[in-house]
């Protein structure tokens, strides 16, 4: 057998995949890892790093910094693939996402270390379309879903584990490790891709298209910073709000208007008259604005309501996590088995709705074993819908558009992640504090004018009667977020509805000009 693996490779011995292929999905496994993981453990370690480093004042920039590299660079690296070779753009993104890594760990002021974490998230960026477009490559349709399944799971296995390793790193070896971790794996990922995987080389005729990435990087930029900015460092009405806003949507008109006459546009505008393709990215951006969404606020309910500690809060998510991780290997298998999708996203988006709904409900009296029910739904929900999107996604374009197909599915749902996280957040501030305002009076309203989430530290030095009056405060703030968020499920539930289920081609080489399902019209 070859050492090397080449692109629509088929599954050998009744369905096993070559040896070569499984040690290329190892490698891609550790890059999503490392992609998936970065902010996990950062998260952990930035109470060191700031008090090391100082700049306590521009801490959330270290997190913005990366945010606003990865969602503008997306769509470019799926583009750069498609034109020039998935395995060279890939192979370019993990580099970068390493010399990131390195200097981050090097950094000696704050300054340093938010400048070097945009160079990890624009390699961050390649990373995640990278993955599951080299899948896309590799992997007939009809065997796609069990890998997805597998990608999904190592992103639950991140999210569950990150805090964890984070703390570990930083206890033991100091917040610089939380970095330098990512080298060895990195370079173990690079030596499996450079000598195992082969893919075609291609060039393009036409060159990048410079302006359409310009407008979209400033679209996308205004938008991240509307929903990190808005409610916190600047009010929703505020002037710099309003400018941003108007930055953003000039910048995309301009964009979509731009795309339909550039040689080789960024994001062909052709792929979302397929109606599977639009309704994908739909869902996808209604997952990432629940997920992000649920796993900012539910430790936030732990901690504050029902007393867990930072750690325990983390471990208190496994069985949201652990339900999305076993859900999503079983249907990717399913649908390896029998060809058959669409049943995932309406399944999936209900009980969504079911779960944030039960999520709602909970109040200062709700004991953990309750609420642990309630996530596994939720869990159970997304896990149902993870990887789907991106499966149906690459089902409804043709080969040539596997890496925008792939980075713009990804995009919507780190956009998603973004609204959900402000929407939700501003929802929940604001409950927050007319609770707090209500039940404590001028003491309430001095305690969360500064901010609605308060820490371990803060909360245990109030007196009694404003620490109940918060935990209150707090059961109010999540039922508002977490009804917000099922009403937001509904949308899923009703594309899903829509969605047709175009069969998915079974396994066997496939040509660069073969489109891997016929594009459904709109």
């Amino acid at each position: 057998m070859s050492d090397t693996v080449a692109a629509g490779a088929a599954p050998t011995d009744g369905g096993k995949q070559p040896r070569s292929v499984r040690v290329v999905l190892l490698a891609l496994m550790i890059a999503m890892m490392l992609a998936m993981l970065d902010n996990m453990i950062i998260g952990t370690a930035m109470p060191t790093i700031v008090g090391e480093l100082g700049g306590l004042e521009h801490l959330s920039w270290v997190v913005t910094a990366y945010t606003l590299a990865t969602a503008a660079s997306t769509p470019v690296w799926g583009k750069i693939g498609d034109m020039y070779g998935r395995k060279g753009s890939f192979i370019t993104s993990i580099v970068i996402f390493l010399i990131g890594s390195a200097l981050s760990g090097m950094a000696q002021d704050m300054g340093q270390l938010i400048a070097f974490r945009a160079v990890q998230g624009l390699g961050a960026g390649g990373l995640m379309v990278g993955v599951m477009a080299i899948i896309g490559d590799l992997i007939p349709p009809r065997e796609r879903g069990k890998y997805q399944g597998m990608m999904a799971a190592v992103m639950a296995l991140a999210m569950i584990g990150g805090p964890l390793v984070g703390g570990t790193i930083t206890d033991n070896w100091g917040w610089r490790w939380a970095f330098y971790i990512n080298l060895p794996l990195g370079v173990i990922a690079l030596a499996a891709i450079g000598v195992v995987l082969h893919l075609p080389r291609k060039r393009s005729q036409s060159g990048i298209d410079y302006l359409g990435v310009a407008l979209l990087t400033v679209g996308i930029t205004a938008i991240v910073l509307v929903t990190t900015w808005g409610g916190t460092e600047y009010a929703w009405t505020s002037t710099r709000i309003m400018e941003l806003i108007a930055l953003g949507v000039a910048s995309l008109v301009g964009f979509v208007f731009w795309q339909t006459r550039a040689a080789e546009p960024v994001v062909p505008l052709h792929i979302f008259r397929s109606r599977n393709f639009t309704l994908m990215s739909l869902i996808g951006f209604i997952v990432g604005f629940v997920m992000f969404g649920a796993t900012l606020f539910l430790p936030l309910y732990q901690q504050s309501v029902q007393g867990a500690s930072a750690t325990n809060s983390g471990l208190l998510l496994l069985p949201m996590l652990g339900a999305m991780l076993v859900t999503s290997m079983v249907a990717g298998r399913v649908t390896t088995s029998t060809g058959r999708y669409k049943v995932f996203p309406v399944v999936g988006s209900a009980l969504l709705i079911v779960g944030l709904y039960l999520l709602s409900t909970m109040d200062t009296g709700t004991s953990r074993l309750t609420s642990g029910v309630f996530m596994a739904v939720v869990g159970l929900g997304m896990g149902c819908l993870m990887q789907i999107t991106m499966l149906v996604a690459q089902n409804s374009v043709e080969l040539k558009d596997m890496g925008v197909a792939s980075s713009t599915t990804t995009l919507f749902r780190t956009l998603g992640s973004s609204f959900g996280v402000a929407v939700m957040g501003a929802l929940f501030n604001h409950r927050v504090q007319d609770v707090m305002a209500e039940r404590a009076g001028a003491l309430g309203s001095k305690v969360t004018e500064q901010s609605a989430q308060l820490d371990a530290a803060s909360l245990a030095k109030l007196p009694e009667a404003a620490r109940e009056a918060y935990q209150h405060a707090v059961s109010s703030g999540t039922h508002g977020a977490f009804l917000l968020g099922a009403a937001v499920a509904v949308l899923s539930l009703a594309a899903a509805v829509f969605v047709r289920e175009v069969p998915l081609k079974g396994a066997g080489p496939q040509r660069e000009d073969t489109p891997v399902a016929t594009p459904e019209p709109v």
